[in-house]
């Protein structure tokens, strides 16, 4: 965490590296030297990996064919006002736990209309093991229909999807009249407080589906 004085950054994203872990079926993150200061006197280096690699976020497009691109999407729901709806205070969820409309009901109040909302399971805890990817507490369907209506502006978490049903939690999200950002993969969510602002750019990718993001709590 860095302090600026008045207030402090407290970094939310995953470090990208060699042997990083990827979705099942995405693409590898590979980092390649293209030039040395041994040999060119200049450090250049390529990277290859998919568009939703570490910590990401979704565009539309990612789920809908006419959705919007990530250089198409607004950049006010990337940064503001967050708010943390903490699912496991000081432990994390068992595995294959259901979120549901019920587990959120308690933390209505927090779906104010354009904020941004972090979930915390305790899931950062399994980045690097097999089963982060496929024992993931997750949202139900039902559930995600019930985000959707909030009229939230960004929808984070530790996880590295919403649901088991990538349909069936993504469609009502990043739905047309609704276009939810969705941020996956984040860790430091201990440390968060309840009130935070959120800054969560993506890089300025025509056409594409999702792009990494520095994650970044701004804390007063």
């Amino acid at each position: 965490m860095v302090s600026l004085n008045s207030f402090m950054l407290l970094d939310l994203s995953h470090p990208l590296a060699n042997g990083v872990p990827s979705f099942p079926g995405d693409p590898a993150f590979v980092a390649t030297p293209h030039a040395t200061h041994q040999e060119q006197r200049v450090s250049v280096t390529s990277l290859t990996m998919g568009s939703h690699q570490g910590t990401h976020l979704d565009a539309p497009f990612h789920f809908y064919a006419e959705g919007k691109t990530i250089d198409e999407m607004p950049l006010e729901p990337f940064f503001g006002p967050g708010r943390l709806i903490d699912l496991a205070p000081g432990s994390e969820l068992a595995p294959n736990t259901e979120l549901t409309v019920e587990t959120f009901l308690p933390h209505a109040d927090a779906f104010e209309a354009g904020t941004r909302i972090i979930l915390r399971t305790g899931w950062e805890k399994q980045f690097g093991k097999e089963t982060f990817f496929t024992d993931f507490p997750y949202i139900t369907h039902d559930a995600a229909e019930w985000i959707a209506g909030t009229g939230i502006a960004l929808l984070g978490m530790d996880l590295p999807t919403p649901g088991k049903d990538a349909w069936g939690t993504h469609l009502p999200l990043l739905a047309p009249d609704i276009e939810i950002v969705i941020v996956e993969s984040l860790r430091n969510l201990d440390r968060l407080p309840e009130k935070f602002t959120l800054s969560a750019f993506p890089l300025n990718l025509k056409g594409i589906d999702g792009s990494p993001i520095r994650a970044v709590a701004i804390i007063e």
